[in-house]
């Protein structure tokens, strides 16, 4: 019985805790993206803000759900499927002073 029960949360605690590593990870390619996207629109990087933030959240293996530019602010949302649930983080980036949490 013990065996059974420990197994049991075993088998509930992986995947939750292999949920919060991906969440983790999703946060992390939001934030590399929305800085990315934010390096471009403030020009220190070539491009267009949201197709270089969506190359990056490709790179990082999240997907880009949505991004936004208000003048050198980007911000940005990123989405992944685990286990039938959709996981996702947002970001936002720009110069010191104007982005607000």
């Amino acid at each position: 019985a013990v065996i059974g029960s420990v197994a049991a949360v075993v088998t509930l605690l992986v995947p939750l805790i292999v949920g919060l590593g991906i969440r983790e990870s999703l946060a992390e390619g939001a934030d590399a993206a929305a800085l990315a996207g934010a390096d471009v629109a403030a020009g220190i990087a070539p491009g267009i803000p949201c197709e270089t933030a969506a190359r990056l959240a490709a790179a990082n293996g999240v997907a880009l759900e949505a991004c936004a530019v208000d003048g050198l602010v980007v911000t940005v949302r990123t989405d992944r499927q685990f286990l039938g649930l959709k996981l996702d983080a947002t970001a936002t980036a720009g110069p010191p002073g104007a982005v607000s949490n």
